[in-house]
């Protein structure tokens, strides 16, 4: 089910409504149902929300997901606005799932983002459980046609590559992807070595995926693996699966990791990998405003979109 966001959410505090330099993100947002008559500006990049948890509760997780969408537009609203002088960010609504519907939602994803591929505008999608990925790998292939080869980077503690005879879940993107789509690759970095089970490593390296060790991810050995995944491509999907970042930052999550990432070294990344023109979107994922302390983990979650919002226009 599509609702279009309400205006209410973008508000925040206001320094001065006539000079732009002095703006803020909530001054910005436009909320836009995309039908195909908007008018494209330069500077421009669009936001999804998928209101979702029901892949979390088929992979046994913890939900409350499904709330993360509007808690972080709630948090970026009053951030400082340092985008171009023109730039626009498009609000484009939440797909929201109805009761178990995963396949349904995903697939209405899928559409949206490639309504907002299909004008040349990079995509953002505020997730949701990590079932948000499936749905936004729909819209690129859809945007890029049957042939492109896709490559899926992925920044997360899991490989989430279990089986899904049974279901899909937030546990099985990455593996139906790579069984339906010979033209996708799979990188996946933050990789957990306690977090996954021996059959998991087994499945990844017998489906070629490449991936990084957490306590291995030097910057620039790092840096360089991703330039070599992202030239071997002809586009890029990224998605952060936030409970790759430590506990200690990002508590509000599904499954929390002792041992995980720094905030900064996912914003290191987030920078290098969305300044490539060949990532078409960006997927943030897991935020459990439920289980969340002072909205750390929400705020962290509006930090990165920000983030990933400016290097889609440095580039």
């Amino acid at each position: 089910m599509f609702k279009k966001t309400d205006d209410a959410i973008w508000d925040g505090r206001l320094d001065d409504s006539e000079n732009r330099e002095s703006f803020r993100y909530h001054q910005v947002v436009k909320c836009q149902v995309l039908d195909g008559t908007e008018e494209n500006v330069e500077d421009m990049v669009t936001l999804i929300g998928f209101a979702c948890d029901e892949g979390v509760r088929r992979n046994q997780g913890r939900v409350g997901a499904k709330k993360a969408p509007d808690t972080i537009r709630g948090q970026l609203a009053s951030m400082p606005f340092r985008g171009p002088f023109n730039a626009t960010v498009i609000d484009a609504g939440t797909i929201v799932c109805e009761e178990n519907e995963l396949e349904a939602a995903q697939e209405d994803l899928g559409k949206t983002v490639a309504k907002a591929l299909n004008r040349d505008v990079p995509c953002i999608v505020l997730g949701g459980g990590h079932e948000t990925l499936y749905g936004q790998y729909l819209g690129v292939r859809e945007h890029v046609g049957k042939e492109a080869k896709i490559g899926l980077l992925n920044i997360d503690a899991h490989f989430d590559m279990r089986p899904y005879d049974e279901q899909p879940s937030s546990g099985t993107m990455f593996k139906q992807i790579l069984d339906q789509d010979p033209h996708a690759k799979y990188f996946v970095c933050g990789i957990q070595r306690y977090g996954n089970t021996t059959e998991l490593f087994r499945r990844a390296d017998e489906l070629g995926v490449t991936y990084l060790f957490e306590d291995e991810m030097t910057d620039e050995a790092t840096k360089a693996s991703i330039k070599a995944f992202v030239n071997d491509c002809d586009v890029v999907l990224l998605t952060l699966c936030m409970d790759a970042i430590s506990a200690a930052h990002a508590p509000g999550v599904s499954a929390p990791a002792p041992f995980g990432l720094e905030p900064l070294t996912v914003r290191t990344l987030i920078r290098a990998i969305c300044k490539e023109k060949k990532v078409t979107s960006f997927s943030l994922c897991e935020v459990n405003p439920v289980v969340d302390e002072n909205n750390r983990t929400s705020k962290l979650a509006a930090h990165i979109i920000n983030e990933a919002t400016m290097s889609f226009w440095g580039r």
